[in-house]
């Protein structure tokens, strides 16, 4: 029996065959796309347990069609980027996806990534009790339901991308994390001293929680470091 069904999606035939032939060498069985066209085909005609998706199709945008897969599944998503392809890495992970690898890579890399990002996936969510959220700086977090309402009442226009970072430093106040462990706890990606893709989030992620973004006291940075959520979140019988 296949360990699961994994969805390629790569405009390099040579790339999609070395990607494959790895899967199924590890059990898992394989259904390829070229494009856009086959892989929302692809989707339709079989249930995937993870797709790994190359962020350049050719004349195609990967980006456009990774937010197509999003809006529609909740499938966790690999994107396959450049080596220097910052830019859409950050894009990528904002729209969605659960991981990335850059180009070029080894077949054991993917596999380790594909297996990590399954058993991630696979793990059993906490039940969310209904009416019950947490409280930080007055703001109202549902994290199960992805819900966060600020200080004002509203919604808090939260991305996935913000709603994993926020829940990596609630599950760690008050502790100085490295930019690395971040990205570990809420991406699952390693970290790289040129890749700035972290500071990026936490900058965002800021300008939508905190009092006062010019000068944010709720998650410090810790020079030499990386950052730090200051208070902790307590229980609130508060509706979300």
């Amino acid at each position: 029996m296949a360990n699961g069904t994994i969805l390629v999606i790569d405009d390099d035939p040579k790339v999609r065959a070395l990607l494959s032939r790895t899967l199924e060498i590890d059990g898992f069985k394989v259904v390829e796309a070229a494009d856009r066209a086959s892989a929302l085909r692809a989707l339709t005609q079989h249930t995937p347990d993870l797709v790994t998706l190359d962020l350049n199709l050719g004349g195609e945008d990967g980006l456009d069609l990774a937010r197509e897969i999003r809006r529609d599944l909740t499938v966790p998503i690999i994107m396959i980027t450049g080596k220097g392809d910052v830019i859409d890495r950050i894009v990528g992970l904002e729209l969605g996806a659960d991981d990335y690898i850059a180009k070029p890579f080894h077949v054991r890399e993917v596999l380790a990534r594909v297996r990590a990002l399954l058993r991630r996936s696979a793990k059993p969510q906490a039940p969310t009790q209904a009416g019950v959220t947490l409280m930080l700086d007055g703001l109202h977090l549902d994290l199960d339901r992805m819900v966060v309402r600020g200080r004002d009442g509203a919604d808090c226009e939260l991305t996935t991308a913000d709603i994993k970072l926020l829940r990596a430093f609630v599950d760690n106040p008050v502790r100085a994390l490295s930019r690395d462990r971040l990205m570990d706890l809420a991406n699952g990606t390693d970290w790289t001293p040129t890749d700035r893709t972290i500071d990026n989030q936490v900058a965002r992620l800021r300008k939508k929680i905190e009092r006062d973004p010019t000068h944010p006291d709720l998650i410090r940075t810790v020079r030499g470091v990386g950052y730090m959520l200051t208070q902790r979140a307590e229980p609130s019988k508060r509706h979300a």
